[in-house]
């Protein structure tokens, strides 16, 4: 589980022989990402691009703009809680900068552990955080994602019951029984992690889990990311729907563990295939209208804002080696 050479007690030698194995794997996906988004642009009809932003008015738009960067915001806030409990000490643009990148580009790629850990390392490096940091921040970061989904589903599943019962056409007993499983789940995990220091070891590799304090944390943080980022498509549906935002959410959560479990890069099709089945009341073309603004505003303006940026790290670096 590394992504890099400079691990401690490894020879120099070593280091040195396989120093470049970092930037090819950023240059990789670096290209990877540029073919990805060749592909997306290349896919959409400029004609339905255009009808859905004719449908949109200007003040939805207004809104998915805004929840998306309080989304990415909070994002931020994943890698600063790993690197606390890392006790590494970042300056927090470095931070943004690694945070936001990463999630943009794992977001589009899909394999977080690999795009966005590679990005990050790309990053955080050169600030003296070893493979092996990133690879545990990777993984506390994701924790926290997965942390906050949950807690956001259980609290939907009770919060309106018939209301999910309805979209998901089952009975309330079976949504809140979920909703039991989950609540259960979640508080079998805290309760380990509150009974003492807790690590994680896999193939030699130590992973140091967050304490009750910073797991509490991460469950709130992650909890109100998921929800500006839910409310980013909520804002785009069209008007008159009818359906409250925490019905929605749960469907929309729903909708991202389906997406996460087909490893397709970002859900792709899938995320939008069990949204218009969950919301098939709502007129078709609205929804897939909205799907398709959500797509573009949530993941295709950071992801090409995110290829910006690394570009420009990059060559402020290399202007930096130069001075030197």
């Amino acid at each position: 589980m590394s992504f890099g050479p400079h691990e401690p007690g490894m020879p120099l030698r070593r280091r040195s022989r396989w120093w470049w194995l970092g930037p090819l794997a950023s240059a990789t996906i670096f290209a990877a990402s540029l073919v990805v988004l060749w592909f997306i642009i290349r896919e959409i009809e400029p004609g339905a691009l255009a009808g859905a932003f004719a449908n949109a008015s200007q003040r939805q738009l207004g809104l998915a703009l805004g929840f998306t960067a309080l989304s990415y915001l909070l994002l931020t806030g994943y890698d600063a809680l790993a690197l606390k409990r890392l006790g590494l000490s970042i300056p927090y643009r470095t931070t943004a900068l690694a945070s936001f990148t990463s999630y943009s580009v794992s977001f589009t790629l899909g394999f977080p552990i690999v795009t966005g850990g590679t990005v990050r390392y790309w990053i955080y490096s050169p600030k003296g955080v070893r493979a092996s940091e990133v690879a545990s921040l990777t993984v506390i970061a994701g924790l926290t994602f997965w942390l906050g989904l949950g807690a956001i589903l259980c609290a939907c599943l009770f919060y309106d019951s018939e209301g999910v019962a309805r979209l998901a056409r089952t009975s309330p007993l079976v949504v809140q029984g979920v909703g039991a499983a989950v609540a259960l789940g979640t508080l079998g995990y805290l309760a380990w992690i509150a009974s003492g220091e807790r690590t994680i070891r896999v193939s030699g590799w130590n992973l140091p889990l967050p304490g009750l304090g910073i797991t509490l944390g991460q469950m709130c943080l992650g909890a109100c990311e998921v929800c500006a980022a839910a409310a980013v498509l909520f804002v785009l549906l069209p008007g008159g729907h009818n359906i409250d935002y925490p019905s929605f959410l749960a469907v929309y959560v729903f909708a991202c563990l389906i997406g996460i479990a087909s490893h397709a890069p970002g859900g792709l099709g899938v995320f939008e295939a069990t949204m218009l089945v969950a919301l098939s009341r709502l007129p078709y073309e609205g929804v897939l209208g909205a799907l398709l603004l959500f797509r573009i505003i949530y993941y295709l303006l950071p992801f090409i804002l995110a290829l910006v940026l690394l570009a420009l790290n990059e060559m402020i670096r290399r202007i930096r080696r130069r001075e030197r």
